[in-house]
């Protein structure tokens, strides 16, 4: 099959861009306006979504963003407040781990449907408490793993899930760049940094990617490049065993010169590449004996992926589905997170689902 053939193909069965929901427009509201809660607002207001009340602890953080993107929004600093309205139908729950569940179990009493930010939660019991919880109040739990509408990795799952590359057998990512930009930051105090707040993204495209399949073992290791200004260690890698399958994430964060990221996956029918200077600019390749197809990705990562994540929220609760970005399945991601993280501290192998509850951070 000539190329372009084959590119219209591929491209009629990979509809990577993040959907809206058809009429569906909930008031919905957001709890927690932080620094990152910038690019869900962006994404919201671009997407049309019909963001009401705004609920921040510091009321000046909450009246900020109420100026910057929903001048009509009504802003809080008791999230009991919020949840009181009975207009609200949908809750976006910024904040950071440590205080989110309790929000999450407050909004779903309340009868809201959630999109919880990343990490979903730092124990998987107390995960699977909160979808049981979603579970009986017929209710979609959604997690915020917004890397799943990255270009690139948006392509990749979706190719991957259309079968594209047949029975995935190899996956290896690396990112190479600069991460010391949270020196001062809360972020610094974060240990395992690297391992678990930023690559949770890297292992959630894993467990996409390898969905069905079983990971029996994780190894991982951290150090800390040479002159680095911040406490948490900079470099890490893991390596993750499956059923006839492998895959290898490399992270180097104190990287000076020469940004890169590349994603390498490959299949029993095909394989699908893509590297740029950083996760923004990338050129993806899939190849199969079909043809190679080499598309033009649109969209970016941020704002882009906060539109994938609560358009895919409103559209399962549209369509009555569970969400692809279920808290239910997203405990599979975290349980790989924790195993890498749970490996580093000990220097051995870990299997997932072993480690209940995120160690050493």
């Amino acid at each position: 099959m000539a190329d372009q053939e084959a590119k219209s193909r591929f491209d009629a069965q990979v509809d990577y861009l993040p959907r809206s929901p058809r009429s569906y427009r909930p008031a919905i509201g957001l709890i927690g306006c932080g620094a990152i809660t910038e690019y869900h607002l962006q994404a919201y207001r671009k997407a049309n979504y019909d963001v009401v009340a705004l609920c921040d602890i510091n009321r000046d953080q909450a009246v900020l963003r109420q100026r910057e993107f929903y001048p009509g929004a009504q802003v809080y600093t008791s999230h009991t407040e919020l949840l009181r309205r009975d207009d609200i139908e949908v809750v976006d729950i910024a904040t950071h781990p440590p205080v989110r569940p309790p929000l999450v179990r407050d909004a779903l009493n309340a009868g809201k449907h959630v999109l919880s930010q990343k990490p979903f939660v730092l124990d998987l019991d107390v995960g699977q408490e909160l979808v049981a919880l979603a579970d009986t109040k017929g209710l979609k739990l959604a997690v915020n793993q917004n890397g799943r509408w990255a270009p690139h990795f948006s392509y990749t799952r979706e190719a991957v899930a259309a079968g594209l590359l047949g029975d995935p057998c190899s996956a290896h990512l690396s990112v190479h760049w600069d991460h010391s930009w949270v020196q001062g930051t809360e972020f610094e105090k974060v240990k395992h940094l690297i391992l678990y707040d930023f690559a949770i993204h890297w292992f959630d495209m894993l467990a996409c990617l390898f969905q069905g399949r079983r990971c029996t073992r994780v190894s991982a290791s951290t150090t800390p490049a040479p002159g680095q200004p911040v406490a948490p260690h900079l470099m890490a890698a893991a390596t993750l065993q499956y059923e006839q399958a492998q895959a290898t994430l490399a992270f180097d964060a104190f990287t000076q010169f020469g940004d890169r990221d590349v994603t390498y996956v490959t299949g029993t029918r095909g394989t699908i590449h893509s590297c740029g200077q950083d996760l923004y600019h990338q050129q993806l390749v899939l190849e199969t004996k079909e043809g190679v197809c080499q598309p033009t990705l649109s969209g970016r990562w941020f704002p882009d992926g906060f539109h994938g994540t609560m358009g895919e929220l409103l559209c399962s609760i549209e369509e009555d589905r569970e969400p692809t970005i279920s808290a239910a399945t997203n405990l599979d991601s975290l349980a790989l997170c924790f195993a890498a993280v749970a490996s580093a501290e000990t220097g051995q192998p870990v299997v997932p689902g072993s480690i209940r509850q995120l160690i050493g951070v």
